[in-house]
């Protein structure tokens, strides 16, 4: 018990001895004023002595090069021979001269100019007497002070200051900055408006997060009206959302205008080898920002360095938290009457550390999201002003077909129509290359190496088509503009390409209810048909699943859980993934929802289908043969298989009778609630009408007797025309009212 006292005892000693080192050692940093002191704690010094010794074994060996090379530079044009090779030249009386050195023999022979050397090997008495006996001309050596003198210089003096020298260098390195030199100083580059080339007018879909930057730009030009009311610049200013959506370039536009100082850097630009060199970068920083304010930094990809202390999201590093503790300081340190702004760029916010983002760091949050309808158009334009187009390019429908699009995806689409019309040798992009584009950006180039059989490219064709005939039948589904069984490099064996007609925020549960049932089409028309599923439906039901996951787990749309909320969404601006938030009996009581959802909505698609059976069969051969056929087409084809007139040519032959239908059932239900008025109206015209027909004369008949065989027809097609807005959907009170009347009523 004594022995484990006293070893906890010591214990404790050799911590507190510790601690007071490593305090001492602090303490030193600071007192040298470069605020490094405590940069290599976490190395324990292993890097900078490391590093200490390689440059100090480098230095020994260059020093010893050049005292070698000073003891060779007197044997430079001088041959090394032997002893015995030296006495049979005396022997054959070539030798004109030897000079006897301390250490060897210069011999000089008679018919060359070249000298000869070798070592010593006898006693002078017997070598001289040799000489002399050979008729040799010896001098002897006489020592030159001043030679003597070069010679130590030479040989000790020089070697020693050139170790000296670097000696000092290495000590200035490790007073001034530590011996990893700039490591630790801020890597940051500083443009001016004329190095980005990009102003606010180059960014479009994103007004209000322009609008926001626009306001702390002029603030920075015009601090005194500001500052008159009372009003502070903001500490910082947090851009957030998708990728693509235009951080950086906003960030851009903001070097372009705010004709002030600013600074560029990722967060992944703090972080080294050595530990707290973040720090040291983020204290030099700030250090040139307050040299050179009013400025403005921005952080790219600050959840590099901000994450959350917090171990949920991946904290405990010490070299992030010590960044991060720094950047925290730093930004509720400096005076806001300097003018520094701080603009960082993030779209992972959920993972952020709270103290950067409460307002005193991060005063404003700046969403910058999706563009809607307005903002595409945008950005297509901006995009678009260089390029040459032609007078088919419409713009408006381009951005339609892209709902969801961020700016760099519309940019991409632009330039990929560009080079579709250079390859097929046009000198200006069309409506069908940017359509292209589209489609290369969405599902990939055609893959024409892709030999499919016929028995696949059957099935597929009826996959595409079931999808199609279920968009054409329900009532809140988008309208088709493309259908294709040609296979894309995105893994795409066919698509149906859809345009929505309206941009759209909100979804009803009847959508919701109708995409899945469109959705699960394809599935469908291969059960019916074919009497078998395939793997092509794989990407159809994972959609389909996700849609009747979220609808009862986030939207409230499941009459057995009510409006329970059963999962919350992470990364919203990445995968959006959604994570449940209840037991596993409700997870599972969940699962079975979904299925049941699933299923009756499978079962609603092969019920369409089966209704529509020939019209499925007519088109899918149609399709087979073609390959790819537009939305026209595909309409035509179904209204000519259901017997439905064609519109005529002043409603507009590209839109079909049921699309119409469906707007004027929804023109009419937006309208306000004046039933009685217009009953009234009709039931007084009906009345009206039937007085006509019954005392209208007789003779009138005969004119409607001539195309006998076309009046049954037509009389079907109208009944028909007018049944089938009735299956497709009721048309709300309006429904006794006819369709006569209604317009009238409109027309007045």
């Amino acid at each position: 018990m004594l022995g484990y006292l006293f070893d906890n005892k010591k214990k404790k000693r050799d911590n507190l001895e510790r601690y007071d080192d490593k305090r001492r050692q602090d303490n030193r940093g600071n007192r040298d004023g470069n605020g490094d002191g405590d940069d290599n704690r976490g190395s324990s010094g292993k890097g900078p002595n490391r590093q200490n010794l390689m440059i100090m074994l480098l230095a020994t060996v260059i020093a010893l090069v050049v005292i070698s090379y000073v003891m060779n530079m007197g044997s430079e044009g001088a041959t090394r021979i032997s002893y015995n090779e030296f006495v049979q030249l005396v022997n054959d009386n070539k030798v004109e001269e030897v000079n006897v050195r301390s250490d060897r023999l210069e011999i000089k022979l008679k018919d060359t100019d070249a000298i000869r050397y070798t070592g010593i090997t006898e006693e002078n008495t017997a070598l001289t007497q040799r000489l002399l006996e050979a008729g040799v001309t010896v001098n002897g050596y006489i020592p030159d002070s001043s030679g003597m003198v070069i010679t130590f210089l030479l040989s000790y003096v020089l070697p020693i200051a050139f170790l000296w020298i670097i000696m000092g260098f290495i000590f200035r390195r490790a007073g001034s900055g530590g011996l990893m030199g700039s490591v630790g100083k801020s890597t940051a580059k500083e443009y001016v408006q004329k190095d980005t080339g990009v102003t606010f007018a180059d960014v479009a879909g994103e007004d209000e997060a322009k609008e926001s930057l626009q306001e702390v730009v002029d603030f920075l030009h015009n601090p005194g009206k500001y500052v008159k009311i009372g009003a502070k610049l903001p500490k910082g200013a947090l851009l957030v959302g998708p990728p693509g959506t235009g951080k950086t370039l906003l960030a851009k536009a903001v070097a372009g205008e705010a004709h002030v100082p600013f600074f560029s850097l990722t967060g992944s630009d703090f972080i080294e080898l050595y530990v707290g060199v973040g720090a040291s970068r983020v204290r030099d920083l700030f250090k040139e920002a307050n040299k050179n304010a009013p400025c403005i930094i921005f952080i790219d990809e600050i959840d590099a360095i901000g994450r959350s202390r917090d171990s949920k999201y991946g904290g405990g590093n010490e070299e992030r938290e010590q960044t991060l503790n720094q950047l925290l300081s730093e930004m509720d340190g400096f005076e806001p009457a300097k003018g520094i702004l701080v603009l960082g760029a993030t779209n992972r916010p959920e993972i952020l550390d709270k103290a950067l983002l409460r307002p005193g760091r991060f005063d404003r949050r700046i969403i910058v999201d999706r563009p809607d309808l307005k903002g595409r158009i945008a950005i297509l334009k901006v995009h678009a002003k260089d390029v040459r187009m032609d007078e088919t390019v419409d713009l408006e429908e381009i951005a339609l077909a892209t709902s969801g699009a961020v700016g760099s995806d519309l940019a991409n689409m632009i330039n990929e129509a560009a080079i579709n019309a250079v390859k097929n040798n046009r000198k200006y992009v069309n409506q069908q290359d940017l359509f292209e584009a589209v489609e290369q950006v969405l599902v990939g180039k055609e893959k024409k190496d892709r030999i499919m059989s016929q028995k696949e490219r059957r099935i597929v064709s009826y996959h595409e088509v079931g999808h199609a005939l279920i968009s054409a039948v329900q009532k809140n589904s988008e309208p088709v503009q493309k259908i294709t069984i040609v296979p894309r490099t995105m893994g795409a064996l066919g698509y149906v390409m859809q345009v929505p007609e309206e941009e759209k925020y909100l979804n009803t549960k009847a959508e919701l209810h109708d995409m899945i049932v469109g959705l699960l089409g394809g599935r469908a028309a291969e059960e019916l048909k074919f009497e078998t599923v395939t793997t092509g439906a794989s990407n159809d039901i994972e959609r389909a699943t996700a849609i009747a996951r979220n609808m009862v787990t986030q939207y409230g749309m499941s009459s057995k859980f009510g409006l329970m909320g059963l999962a919350t969404v992470e990364s919203q601006y990445l995968e959006g993934r959604a994570v449940l938030n209840c037991s596993d009996v409700t997870a599972a009581a969940v699962d079975e929802e979904v299925r049941l959802i699933m299923e009756e909505c499978y079962n609603e698609a092969k019920a369409i289908l089966s209704e529509n059976m020939e019209a499925m069969d007519m088109i899918a051969d149609y399709l087979i043969r073609e390959e790819t056929i537009t939305g026209k087409e595909f309409m035509e084809l179904y209204r000519q298989a259901k017997g439905i007139p064609e519109p005529e040519e002043g409603e507009g032959s590209a839109e079909s009778a049921i699309e119409a239908e469906r707007k004027e059932i929804a023109k009419i239900e937006a309208m306000p609630a004046s039933i009685p008025e217009i009953k009234a109206e009709a039931e007084a015209r009906a009345e009206e009408k039937a007085e006509a027909e019954e005392t209208a004369p007789e003779t009138a008949a005969p004119k409607t007797e001539a195309p006998k065989a076309a009046v049954p027809e037509a009389d079907d097609e109208e009944e028909e025309a007018e049944e089938k807005p009735v299956k497709n959907g009721p048309r709300g009170r309006f429904t006794d009212v006819p369709q006569e009347d209604v317009d009238r009523f409109f027309k007045k």
